[in-house]
């Protein structure tokens, strides 16, 4: 379905309000680990024991790098996991403002005509290079 030049726009500044009107936002995943301490005489290490945990961290990439970060509280936790939420929101929003500028630069016609220098058709050089 073809959409007109002025929905696709419309649609374009739609999409950039909503990016506008994002909070903050940060890359990551919020994972959960168990595990066993140090220690040999702790519950963890009795058989049938679960481990310590789970133990929730963010981990995200910083310049190459994988970073991983603990919570210290659960009231953290949620606030890393609303801004992730924001921030594949922003990756779809991006997404979206992608398609649509590509389907306007689909639908613009072409302005004017070739200028004369650019209707000109390069010639071959009749000059040989030099052999090495």
């Amino acid at each position: 379905m073809t959409q007109s030049l002025e929905t696709l726009e419309s649609r374009r500044t739609a999409l950039l309000q909503q990016i506008h009107q994002l909070g903050d936002f940060r890359p990551g995943s919020i994972t959960a680990t168990t595990g066993r301490c140090g220690n040999p005489r702790c519950h963890c290490h009795k058989p049938g024991e679960p481990g310590h945990g789970p133990n929730y961290r963010l981990t995200f990439r910083r310049h190459g790098k994988t970073v991983t970060e603990s919570f210290p509280n659960k009231a953290a936790r949620r606030k890393a996991r609303r801004e992730i939420d924001e921030f594949r929101r922003w990756q779809q929003l991006c997404r979206e403002f992608v398609e649509v500028n590509t389907q306007i630069c689909q639908s613009r016609p072409v302005a004017g005509t070739l200028a004369p220098a650019e209707k000109k058709r390069s010639t071959r050089s009749s000059r040989k290079s030099p052999k090495k």
